[in-house]
């Protein structure tokens, strides 16, 4: 009797396939990958060329600097990716995607994986992104030399939500963006630093005031720094 593959999985397709597993392999990330937890897998799109060259940019029509990804090979490179695993979540990794956010890294989590893009180069062919209607997302509004870095970024935030990974799973939910709140400080040993002590409140041994005081600086926190998760914040604990 066939047994159900649980393993979360991550497929990456790249020109620069030496620079996976990188960071991935290190720490709470790498343990969940030898346990089986997740899986990576690397697909270079320079093997889905097709000359001898293995050229997989061209020209934009229209002209203009630099090279665009060829939609040739980078469909068959996404075809290759997907074929034995439809369901994961299709991703194109670009500074006009939509923000990835905290929700949005759940959701991918709790599915079966993720089939990453990684573009260089001016960008990639429209026509790809039409024709297997790829979600485009963002880390932020900055560009990088190319999606691999963001790739990781989205692997790591995603396998750190799986279960067994980290090993007190209710510490997940006093993180940044939980309950569209940033965190709150954080203090330990010792007591008093170079002068600085930390607050009375948090020695006091009183939960209630420690979760009350916590609760503050968050949403002081939140308020000063993020006025946009304020205001959705706000309007939902209005």
């Amino acid at each position: 009797m066939a047994t159900l593959d649980t393993t979360w999985k991550a497929k990456v397709m790249t020109l620069f396939p030496e620079m996976f597993p990188g960071s991935l392999s290190l720490s709470l990330a790498g343990q969940g990958q030898k346990d089986g937890v997740w899986s990576l897998e690397t697909l270079d799109i320079r093997d889905f060329a097709h000359d001898k060259h293995r050229s997989v940019d061209d020209a934009p029509f229209g002209g203009g600097p630099g090279m665009v990804m060829r939609p040739d090979v980078v469909s068959d490179a996404i075809d290759a990716a997907t074929k034995a695993d439809p369901d994961l979540g299709l991703i194109y990794l670009t500074p006009r995607g939509r923000p990835l956010t905290q929700r949005r890294v759940r959701q991918l989590a709790e599915g079966p994986g993720v089939a990453l893009l990684c573009g260089r180069f001016e960008g990639l062919d429209e026509r790809v992104l039409d024709a297997h209607e790829m979600e485009e997302l963002s880390l932020g509004d900055f560009v990088l030399s190319g999606g691999e870095t963001a790739a990781i970024a989205v692997i790591d935030a995603c396998v750190r939500l799986l279960p067994g990974i980290v090993g007190t799973p209710e510490s997940l939910a006093e993180e940044s963006f939980e309950k569209d709140l940033l965190e709150y400080p954080q203090y330990t040993r010792p007591q008093d630093w170079n002068g600085r002590t930390v607050p009375d409140v948090l020695v006091s041994g009183h939960h209630e005031k420690v979760r009350a005081w916590r609760r503050q600086q968050a949403e002081n926190i939140t308020r000063e720094r993020r006025p946009d998760l304020w205001a959705r914040y706000a309007g939902n604990n209005g």
